[in-house]
């Protein structure tokens, strides 16, 4: 095998080390920076919610619903969905706007865990919650920047995308589900 051709097989390996450095940098300093700042205690806003638990409830179960629209058109894309053909242009136009959608439904829900209620360590749920979360905002780095690599192996994608899905939903579990069985489903 010649130089070249041995730069040109580590290169997606570089791209992909370096998209997984990324997303592992981003996750620590969520953390970090979740652990070491005082939280607040207090929402900067709630957004027509009564308090910030049925906000961040509420806003991530409808990340949760975009974020299993993302699973499924993935898993048409990937041709993995039983009983379908081939996906439609338009179903690759519907994953990318639901992943956005849900991505920035989010972004309130990581603002006040961060700011408000930073990263607690009082149970093992909990720090399963904070853990997932700051994962998963680092999967997303990855995943986000695995989508702008040239060439990149075939199995990437979908375990970045998979490892997104698994950290959302374990998030979800550890709060928002957790909110819902111990105050029943508060609307407002």
């Amino acid at each position: 095998m010649s130089t070249v051709a041995g730069r040109i097989t580590s290169r997606p390996r570089v791209g992909l080390a370096g998209a997984l450095l990324v997303g592992a940098a981003v996750a620590a300093a969520l953390g970090v920076y979740a652990r070491a700042h005082t939280p607040t205690g207090r929402p900067l806003f709630t957004l027509g919610f009564s308090s910030m638990l049925q906000m961040k409830a509420w806003l991530t179960t409808v990340a949760l619903a975009f974020i299993l629209v993302q699973l499924a058109t993935a898993l048409w894309m990937w041709r993995r969905l039983p009983g379908t053909g081939a996906a439609p242009p338009w179903v690759s136009v519907l994953h990318r706007w639901s992943g956005t959608t849900a991505f920035v439904i989010t972004l309130p829900v990581a603002f006040h865990c961060i700011w408000a209620l930073g990263f607690a360590t009082t149970s093992a749920w909990v720090i399963a919650h904070g853990v997932a979360g700051c994962v998963f905002y680092g999967a997303y780095a990855a995943k986000m920047l695995g989508l702008r690599l040239r060439s990149v192996p075939g199995w990437a994608l979908p375990a970045l995308g998979g490892s997104v899905f698994g950290l959302f939903v374990l998030v979800w579990l550890t709060a928002a589900l957790w909110f819902f069985t111990s105050s029943g489903f508060p609307l407002t």
